[in-house]
């Protein structure tokens, strides 16, 4: 496989507007990431709704999106559970369909220390063949991993390669830990994309934002490899008002949803529980957001 690098979006999981899974909707709204020139995508995020899925529904939406994806970019599958035991199975699991990495939680219930973190990391890498990253999220998870425990986990432990840095300040976290890592581990951006300049500014290798703004992410992506920097921040700063709201915790989905709906790619925003739905003036403010953004386009 392909270094991890660029931009990976996390992919919305589709609902019918009775809550069961959208298949059509599913493997069309991949067809449009791909097409988009992703470099990669993940499955099962918290923008993906993942805490609401059954294995089941884990199951075939993976096999149907591993079909529908043929090994054109890497498949990376969101794992981890509130027991080493279960996040190990979990992994397995997700690794013997044919993830190409996994993007691991940390236990969130018990939080654990540094050492049973380790612990944790450990089980899940000896189980498994496949490149781990380590999704660093403590506004989520209320678990903190400080740069030297990433740093031992890239060193020590055989399939941890990647961190995904959602602790912020996010860039300064980056920094630290690609000086810090000597290569052993590679960082990532999260947070909807929502530091990615200075992210890329201190050695990030790409970020994992949603999946509606993908062909801005990938021409800002572009433009700033292609050495056009400042062309690169005037696009990024474009986006940024609707990055900014798609940040809320627990009702960005639903804009992420409304965006993709009104593009024409899924057919429902529908979202589950406790997800939350945006309601009219949400929306009003979704769709101000969306043409702001793509005015930029013309």
């Amino acid at each position: 496989m392909k270094p991890l690098q660029g931009i990976l979006p996390i992919v919305a999981t589709t609902f019918h507007p009775d809550g069961s899974v959208d298949m059509e909707s599913q493997i069309r709204l991949v067809k449009h990431l791909l097409s988009q020139k992703v470099h990669g995508i993940a499955l099962f995020g918290n923008a993906s709704e993942g805490y609401t899925l059954s294995e089941e529904e884990r199951t075939t939406i993976l096999d149907a999106i591993l079909h529908e994806v043929a090994g054109r970019v890497p498949v990376i599958v969101s794992t981890g559970h509130t027991g080493t035991d279960q996040a190990v199975r979990q992994s397995v699991t997700a690794a013997e369909r044919g993830a190409d990495a996994l993007m691991v939680l940390p236990p969130y219930l018990l939080k654990p220390d540094g050492q049973g973190v380790y612990e944790y990391f450990q089980a899940i890498s000896d189980a498994v063949r496949i490149p781990i990253m380590v999704q660093d999220a403590p506004l989520m998870t209320g678990v903190t991993m400080p740069v030297p425990l990433l740093v031992r986990m890239g060193k020590e432990l055989e399939h941890v390669r990647y961190a995904k840095v959602e602790a912020p300040p996010t860039a300064t976290k980056t920094g630290d830990l690609v000086s810090q890592a000597e290569g052993s581990i590679v960082a990532l951006g999260g947070l909807n994309g929502n530091f990615l300049i200075e992210e890329l500014d201190r050695g990030a290798q790409g970020t994992m934002p949603g999946c509606d703004l993908c062909a801005t992410f990938v021409r800002i992506w572009d433009l700033y490899h292609a050495g056009s920097r400042a062309e690169a921040r005037k696009l990024f700063a474009q986006a940024l008002p609707l990055i900014r709201y798609e940040l809320q915790p627990g009702m960005g989905v639903s804009v992420m949803k409304h965006n993709l709906v009104r593009e024409g790619i899924i057919a429902c925003s529908r979202v589950r529980h406790p997800t939350r739905s945006i309601d009219e003036l949400g929306q009003r403010d979704a769709e101000e957001l969306w043409h702001e953004v793509h005015a930029g386009w013309k």
